[in-house]
């Protein structure tokens, strides 16, 4: 089994900036890809962000390609999710997720976070 705990979400407002964090524990292999998505009220989750753990490969969506950045720390089994000129389309629960694989598709990824909530204004 693989935990992932979410924190960093909060209120901000449009351009500015905000770090997500997730610790992870459990089998590494079951982890080996981790990274983060998100759900937006009457949307799909949508993968947002996620890397290898070498952190060699990484996949963004369209929508946030040049504003996010994911990264992870393996000594401190954390992943970051560095986010920069936030729009209020950003604004949805985000979760941590993790597998064995890079997905395009959220709901391909075994284990999720309890989610924590970015609201952006206007």
């Amino acid at each position: 089994q693989v935990q992932l705990v979410e924190s960093g979400g909060g209120l901000v407002q449009a351009g500015d900036s905000l770090r997500l964090s997730c610790a992870a524990s459990g089998r590494p292999g079951d982890r080996s890809v981790i990274g983060w998505s998100r759900q937006a009220p009457g949307k799909e989750r949508e993968t947002v962000a996620v890397i290898s753990y070498s952190g060699g490969t990484t996949y963004y969506a369209e929508s946030v390609l040049g504003r996010f950045t994911v990264s992870r720390d393996n000594a401190k089994n954390t992943v970051y999710l560095e986010m920069t000129s936030l729009r209020p389309e950003d604004s949805a629960v985000y979760y941590c997720v993790a597998g064995d694989g890079i997905y395009r598709t959220a709901s391909a990824y075994d284990y999720w976070g309890q989610g924590t909530q970015v609201t952006v204004s206007a």
